[in-house]
């Protein structure tokens, strides 16, 4: 294991010096909202990131690469449900326009180099130890430490994918393609309230709901077609709403000093 900046060209060089078969770029800047505050290190981890990688697989013969990218560069005129072929060009935020802008550095390499290239699209990846910044984090939280949690724009909808499926998916993406963008999303888009209320019933508690205006970076809903994933790659989602929900509680229960100093 080794921890490094992916912006850092020369240390990211010397990973390249064990024998590598496939490169998953799994790291970046996540989140629509932070994005605003701070562009210009989504734009150096999104972007920059994404090149040093895809210059040292060409220059040490890396044939496979994946790419994790996201649902919002659907931005939030698309029509439901989501397919591959539907128009990225209006991103909502610098974050979306980062991973817009890489999937499209993928591409140039596939082309130019010959690089076997699979970018996901992730729709809302939720799970155990899941991001701090995320809906079903905070709102456990919230719910579990007797605060109110904030519901913008009255919810919404989301299609929320267990990172126990996208990781099976991101491995089945490993096999060769050619250059493919594939969806990895439940194809069930569900309101923010129904989730709330599955996390009520998880704790045995209830929620105190503040609505507030949505930002203008927030979609109003998101929604997969995976079609594509189920016919090139044989994947479904496994993990039902209900599961999944259930794991992620469970894991903050259990480690609730490490979520709440992951929260901070």
């Amino acid at each position: 294991f080794s921890q490094t900046d992916l912006r850092d060209l020369d240390a990211v060089a010397e990973l390249f010096d064990n024998d590598i078969d496939a490169v998953v770029n799994l790291g970046a800047r996540a989140g629509v909202r932070q994005s605003v505050e701070n562009p210009w290190i989504y734009a150096e981890t999104n972007y920059t990131g994404t090149l040093n990688l895809l210059e040292l697989c060409k220059e040490f013969g890396v044939k496979k690469f994946v790419l994790a990218s996201t649902s919002s560069v659907y931005g939030d005129d698309t029509a439901p449900p989501f397919t591959e072929d539907a128009a990225t060009s209006k991103p909502l935020s610098p974050y979306a326009s980062s991973k817009k802008a890489a999937e499209t550095l993928v591409y140039s390499y596939h082309y130019l180099h010959g690089i076997d290239a699979t970018v996901f699209r992730f729709f809302t990846v939720y799970g155990p130890a899941g991001r701090p910044d995320m809906s079903i984090f905070k709102f456990t939280k919230a719910i579990v430490e007797g605060q109110p949690l904030t519901l913008f724009g009255g919810g919404g909808s989301r299609d929320f994918t267990h990172v126990d499926d996208v990781a099976r998916g991101v491995v089945a993406g490993l096999r060769p393609v050619g250059y493919e963008i594939i969806n990895l999303g439940s194809d069930h888009p569900v309101r923010t309230t129904h989730v709330i209320s599955l996390i009520e019933k998880r704790l045995g508690k209830s929620a105190e709901v503040v609505v507030a205006e949505r930002p203008p970076v927030d979609v109003e809903s998101t929604w997969a077609d995976i079609s594509k994933a189920e016919s090139l790659l044989d994947w479904k989602p496994q993990v039902s709403l209900e599961e999944g929900i259930a794991s992620a509680v469970d894991w903050y229960l259990a480690n609730r000093e490490l979520a709440m100093n992951l929260a901070e």
